[in-house]
């Protein structure tokens, strides 16, 4: 059976990847892949790719090109999802609205 060469797939602008680094002794999975969900579900369209990458030492980031937007120790704990979904719109898109993550961070 023949398969199709990978330059077959139409390509696409690169779209930006965001990178979860969770601790694994920690079990921190579940917490990361909740965030990868809300990433994914939120900016459907935009990302290219949400990565899971597990690491040891109660590691917990998270990177949108390379770039540190959430560092747990730095941070002081984990982002609430509003907070996640802010500092990634901030890089991805600054002046998109994001509804209701943005009216109650208003409110506060």
């Amino acid at each position: 059976m023949d398969e199709a060469p990978d330059d077959a797939i139409p390509s696409r602008p690169t779209r930006p990847r965001v990178a979860i680094t969770y601790c694994t002794q920690c079990q921190w999975l579940l917490r990361a892949a909740w965030m990868a969900q809300e990433l994914l579900s939120t900016f459907r369209d935009d990302l290219g790719e949400v990565a899971l990458r597990p690491a040891t030492g109660g590691a917990f980031a998270i990177t949108f090109e390379g770039e540190t937007i959430w560092e747990r120790v730095r941070d002081g704990g984990f982002p609430d999802v509003k907070t996640l979904k802010q500092r990634v719109r901030d890089r991805l898109d600054p002046g998109r609205d994001l509804g209701h993550v943005d009216r109650a961070a208003h409110r506060s």
